[in-house]
């Protein structure tokens, strides 16, 4: 096979990657991820903020967050809790799963109920100006 030489510069190639607009969209996208865990990092949001803002909005004391059970209210603080640590602060799953002695799978299940919960009740870690 003969590659096609081209005079314009791409971000990647095309055959791997998809076109240009593709990528460039994913590197906008991880961008702004970055930015806004560095906002966050430099707001002085950290896991116990993450824990007291949790156990505010679900009633719950740090102790009764870190308890095992499948109570539904648990269940939901605890994916909160996951979803902002991971997605917001970038805390790695592994962390975490020792922290609430669950499994790294059960921490990613945590995380997508966290978003679901995030999305349907409007909660937001870091609060708009």
């Amino acid at each position: 096979m003969e590659v096609k030489k081209s005079r314009s510069l791409a971000k990647g190639d095309e055959r791997i990657l998809g076109d240009t607009s593709f990528v460039m969209n994913t590197l906008s996208h991880a961008e702004q991820r970055l930015e806004r865990r560095y906002a966050v990092r430099k707001s002085g949001i950290d896991l116990s903020v993450v824990e007291k803002r949790v156990c505010n909005l679900y009633g719950l004391t740090p102790d009764s967050l870190y308890r095992q059970g499948r109570q539904k209210a648990l269940a939901e603080a605890k994916g909160l809790f996951c979803f902002w640590a991971v997605r917001e602060l970038g805390i790695p799953q592994a962390v975490l799963a020792d922290r609430f002695s669950l499994t790294p799978p059960a921490i990613t299940y945590a995380v997508r109920r966290g978003e679901r919960i995030a999305a349907e009740n409007r909660y937001a870690l870091l609060e708009k100006d």
